[in-house]
């Protein structure tokens, strides 16, 4: 029998190892999974899983990593879309990546803690490049705004910073929400939803003349 270490790594297995773990994270969370769980639900070994991914916290890292490079994406994109106005991108903001953190709930956490321990630097250059135009573009769209009095003059790092918040941090304090306002899983969920149709309607009034 061919030793492990001599096997060359298949990414389509790897792929598969991936996505048996998202499910997993996804369903119980990096604590409750484990590696055997894993192998299991991708059909191999736990030393073939082993031998791809050395321990169960770098499978969930680079996870992790995918997601995010998957939301800033989503980001750029929203921001960098000329047909959407300033009111269309933040509606469509809120409700997309309030229905993706009901699914990814570690990701909001992730999220925060990777900026700081990265100091800010979680982009390769060509990413970096691209945000910053796409950023640009929603920036530049509400000084227009302002520009035509339409909104109030408030300097745009207050609007992207109120809206990132507003969808994040409920979900970084979900366990200490629940309890305060005494809720279950369920009722936090439908709590989210709401927000999705309640951000653009708060962010508007903060807006607006």
């Amino acid at each position: 029998m061919a030793k492990l270490t001599n096997i060359k790594k298949d990414t389509s297995t790897e792929e598969k190892i991936k996505e048996a773990a998202r499910k997993l994270f996804t369903q119980k969370g990096f604590a409750e999974t484990k590696t055997r769980e894993i192998a299991e639900e991708a059909g191999i070994n736990l030393a073939l899983l082993n031998y791809y991914f050395r321990s169960k916290q770098k499978l969930y890292d680079l996870i992790m990593e995918d997601n995010m490079r998957s939301f800033r994406q989503g980001i750029s994109e929203l921001f960098g879309n000329t047909e959407y106005g300033v009111y269309e991108k933040i509606e469509k903001l809120a409700n997309y990546y309030i229905d993706e953190f009901i699914v990814h709930r570690d990701l909001p956490m992730f999220i925060v803690t990777t900026i700081y321990s990265s100091g800010g630097d979680t982009l390769s250059a060509s990413e970096d490049d691209q945000v910053a135009k796409s950023r640009k573009i929603f920036v530049n769209q509400i000084k227009e705004l302002v520009s035509q009095k339409k909104i109030k003059p408030v300097h745009p790092a207050h609007i992207i910073s109120n809206l990132i918040g507003l969808i994040i941090f409920p979900f970084m304090i979900s366990p200490l929400l629940k309890k305060r306002v005494q809720i279950n899983e369920k009722e936090f969920v439908e709590l989210m939803k709401e927000r999705r149709q309640l951000i653009p309607v708060w962010i508007k009034a903060m807006l607006e003349n």
